[in-house]
């Protein structure tokens, strides 16, 4: 496969802002309709998941909109019904959740890995879908985006992260097992679309070989799913300063302990902040 033509700088980021802009507003409505929002992060590997979601959430307030990656599950909640830890975090009024991997895990590594029986996994693609149909049910807005890329470019990816000190991290034993097992993880996101992918439901597909066309992508079809609309506010007005804004006696600051000032490269200047 040939190196994939990415949008332009410029052009990607004008967008970007643009509708992160509209984010903001969509984010109000939710505020203020008391709206839940609930978006499902999956795909494979290295297809821009984490991205994507740094993306959607740059600007938006942790109050409103919380990101949910929830680690291994606990000996304890092994012996829950399956979907009641993902319960345990969905929007109340005004909120907008945000999984980066959901309850699908049991579709994808959980099937591949052998990390359940093959009777928990037949339930499971039984009951999302009934689990799913309440949440609408009720009021939630679901979105579910899969975030398909290339063997070829999966490859590329990590072996990028292997080299950046930086991104290290985002290496695990899974993501590495993965290579070698694409066949089976593709049998399984098939198998879960054909179960899952239902009408009240559906699931979005996002091509992502070029990571900023698809971030450009997820975050349209968020903006033109949830039924937002802008939120009249009126103007904030910024106060003057008073004239005694000063007037009050305050301690010598001289025996106080400053961070460095690394821009001045100096040893720790006060500043001018109370």
């Amino acid at each position: 496969m040939g190196k994939v033509k990415r949008i332009p700088r410029a052009t990607y980021e004008a967008e970007l802002r643009r509708l992160q802009a509209q984010l903001v507003e969509m984010q109000e409505w939710v505020r203020e309709t008391g709206a839940r929002v609930v978006v499902l992060f999956e795909g494979r590997d290295a297809a821009g998941k984490g991205s994507a979601i740094k993306r959607i959430t740059q600007y938006l307030s942790p109050r409103t909109v919380r990101v949910v990656a929830l680690p291994t599950p606990t000996q304890r909640e092994t012996t829950q019904w399956y979907f009641q830890r993902y319960v345990a975090h969905l929007p109340a009024a005004g909120e907008m959740v945000l999984f980066d991997r959901s309850w699908y895990n049991r579709a994808g590594v959980e099937r591949v890995m052998g990390f359940c029986t093959d009777a928990e996994y037949e339930r499971f693609l039984r009951q999302a879908p009934r689990f799913e149909q309440m949440l609408v049910e009720d009021g939630i807005v679901l979105c579910k985006l899969w975030f398909s890329v290339s063997r070829e470019e999966q490859h590329r990816r990590f072996v990028a992260r292997a080299s950046d000190p930086m991104r290290q991290w985002k290496l695990s034993p899974m993501d590495t097992e993965s290579i070698t097992r694409w066949d089976d993880y593709s049998r399984a996101k098939d198998r879960m679309f054909a179960s899952t992918d239902v009408f009240w439901a559906r699931w979005v597909t996002i091509e992502s070989e070029d990571k900023r066309a698809s971030r450009l992508g997820a975050i349209r079809y968020l903006l033109d799913t949830v039924p937002w609309e802008p939120i009249e506010h009126p103007a904030v007005v910024i106060p003057d300063l008073p004239d005694d804004a000063d007037a009050i006696d305050r301690p010598d600051r001289a025996g106080y302990l400053y961070v460095r000032n690394h821009a001045r490269q100096g040893s720790g200047v006060p500043g001018t902040a109370g």
